[in-house]
């Protein structure tokens, strides 16, 4: 194993000096270092998307003409190919960058099913991309890595391609967890729960990727609920709303509510734009906002500093509403009943989820087909 300090050492001997990226649970060790040795500064910036993070560091080399690095989770990649290939790329503008890759869904290690396909491709794409990479694992040592960066990195790196280390998990040892703390003593469970609680018989349920989608099952587990009025949104994040769009005005007679997080709303922002041009009348967005990035650590988000009922407003919404208590919660839950959307309800909720916390026991498969076939009913 690697300690994060050892890498950023030696990143630092050469040059590498900006770091930007989305942060990943299997390179949770090292965005944890990152954050406490250098915050959200010049130095290191949490990217609304993959591909933001990629013009970031695209910018710090034309401003210095240093190297920067980008992480993420290979699921990422989805996200920042387009700049990869028409931006940095060695036939575009050559802006060399290092990449650093999570690999969830490597074969033969299990995961969840959201990361299977990415998890059989990563290497072979970035091979197609003409991106070398290096393997980190439990049995890498600062000593080899430091060795293949000189004699195999860096010279790719000095023809201005880039180059990644792809992290299996376990590669990292442990150091101090970083935690963002935030005011709210609403947890986001019991906030779902109170929504679940207060949604009509023929509403419709769209939650985004990580762990919202998970408090959504156990919620519906532990009340002894069917699971068919909900689909579950395992990957793809950032796009849940979008889904949730499309049925809403397919299914006008239906309410529809999306349950977003702060980093997949900042993610594809834009969404709230297409939301409020179409004016969904049937259409509820609850932003659970606890501002970080908890499914994979707690690295802050940039929700902070932004209003994001401002923006909805500005982008078309018909009413946004704040709440961070039960009691609010449940009586803007009753008020909108009478009110046409879309609506935007942010939720301030507090950091941090149970340690016993489920993962959904259907498949992506079988929750789709239980779905459609709610959506089929009545209304």
């Amino acid at each position: 194993m690697i300690h994060p300090k050892a890498l950023l050492d030696l990143l630092y001997e050469q040059e590498i000096e900006f770091f930007t990226g989305v942060p990943d649970s299997q390179l949770r060790e090292f965005c944890d270092y990152l954050t406490q040795t250098l915050g959200i500064s010049n130095q290191h910036i949490v990217a609304p998307n993959e591909g933001n993070a990629v013009a970031l560091a695209a910018g710090y080399h034309l401003a210095t003409g240093k190297i920067g690095m980008v992480y993420m989770q290979n699921s990422g990649l989805g996200n920042a190919v387009n700049p990869m290939t028409s931006l940095v790329d060695p036939k575009v503008y050559a802006i060399p960058l290092v990449y650093m890759i999570g690999w969830r869904g490597m074969p033969g290690i299990h995961d969840e099913p959201q990361h299977v396909k990415q998890g059989e491709i990563t290497i072979d794409l970035l091979n197609l991309l003409g991106i070398h990479s290096i393997l980190l694992s439990k049995e890498s040592t600062i000593e080899e890595v430091a060795t293949s960066f000189q004699q195999t990195l860096l010279p790719a790196l000095k023809e201005g391609k880039s180059v990644a280390f792809v992290v299996k998990k376990g590669a990292f040892e442990s150091v101090t967890k970083y935690h963002h703390k935030v005011s709210s003593t609403l947890s986001r469970e019991r906030a779902i729960e109170l929504i679940l609680q207060n949604t009509e018989e023929q509403d419709a349920i769209v939650s985004t990727t990580g762990k919202i989608s998970r408090e959504v099952y156990e919620q519906r587990e532990f009340h002894q609920q069917g699971h068919n009025k909900d689909f579950l949104t395992v990957g793809a994040m950032g796009h849940s709303s979008m889904i949730a769009l499309q049925i809403a005005e397919q299914k006008p007679q239906r309410r529809i509510w999306s349950l977003d997080g702060d980093g997949a709303m900042l993610m594809h922002t834009g969404a709230l734009a297409l939301i409020g041009s179409r004016q969904p009348s049937n259409f509820i967005h609850v932003l659970l906002n606890n501002y970080v990035h908890e499914s994979v650590g707690s690295i802050p988000t940039v929700a902070e500093s932004i209003n994001f009922l401002e923006i909805a407003k500005a982008c078309g919404y018909q009413a946004v509403y704040q709440v961070q208590d039960e009691a609010t919660l449940i009586q803007t839950i009753q008020h909108i009943k009478t009110e046409l959307g879309p609506i935007l309800i942010q939720v301030n909720v507090s950091n941090g989820s149970r340690e016993d916390l489920g993962r959904p026991k259907t498949s992506p498969i079988q929750n789709k087909t239980d779905f459609m076939q709610f959506l089929k009913g009545s209304r």
